[in-house]
């Protein structure tokens, strides 16, 4: 037990010392007003859901392409002075993509298992970076040491899958993990796996990397322009 929770403050730790970093996806197709739209999206949905309940109610016609097409994302808050306050992603594309942004910012303010749910009255304290998502590919490898050779720090996010589960790390992370060792020491860790399943079991792992177009909100309390 005492390891588990060492193992989850390590990782929870990982999660709130992250410095904003821009990793763009291969090809990036949002623009500058699109991520401006999503963050503000992101913002109202969390004030009126928390406030009453209720879902924003969206005007489709007001959107953009990008954003009504399906799309993949996470959604991670953090806090005045404390840090990380909730991640959640989805990596399923079946919802277009500034509905799976509404909703992974419900999941981060009100699911994320590692927290208190987020209040009402926290908003004006919180802050919200958005990732959205390329599609995972399968990386190819024929052993330990030629995962090592294959992986990208500050490009790949990854998604480790081991008979114990599945985790993964955005590509932010490779900022607080960069030696490739650690940062899978770490993901294998964060679903309850050996540390060192990947090195000591290279033919009965997945893995595969995706990348990210990563932006968020310059001030707490609300989106004024891009960081």
């Amino acid at each position: 037990m005492e390891k588990k929770q060492t193992i989850f403050l390590l990782v929870s730790f990982l999660m709130i010392c992250l410095s904003p970093l821009y990793v763009s996806a291969q090809e990036e197709n949002l623009s500058e007003s699109d991520k401006e739209a999503l963050l503000v999206l992101a913002r109202k949905t969390l004030t009126q859901y928390l406030k009453d309940g209720n879902l924003l109610r969206i005007d489709e016609h007001r959107l953009s392409k990008n954003l009504l097409e399906k799309g993949a994302c996470f959604v991670t808050l953090y806090k005045k002075g404390s840090g990380l306050r909730g991640c959640i992603g989805i990596f399923q594309r079946t919802d277009p993509l500034y509905r799976s942004v509404m909703g992974r910012a419900i999941a981060a303010a009100l699911q994320d298992s590692r927290f208190p749910a987020v209040t009402y009255d926290e908003l004006k304290d919180i802050k919200l970076d958005i990732s959205v998502l390329t599609e995972p590919e399968k990386l190819e490898f024929i052993s330990a040491d030629d995962l090592l050779k294959k992986l990208r720090p500050l490009k790949d996010g990854v998604i480790l899958k081991t008979r114990f589960g599945s985790s993964t790390f955005l590509p932010q992370v490779w900022e607080q993990l960069p030696d490739k060792e650690q940062f899978l020491y770490y993901l294998s860790a964060k679903h309850g796996a050996p540390g060192m399943i990947w090195k000591e079991e290279p033919d009965k792992i997945q893995v595969q990397v995706y990348q990210a177009i990563v932006f968020g909100e310059k001030e707490y309390g609300g989106s004024k322009g891009l960081k």
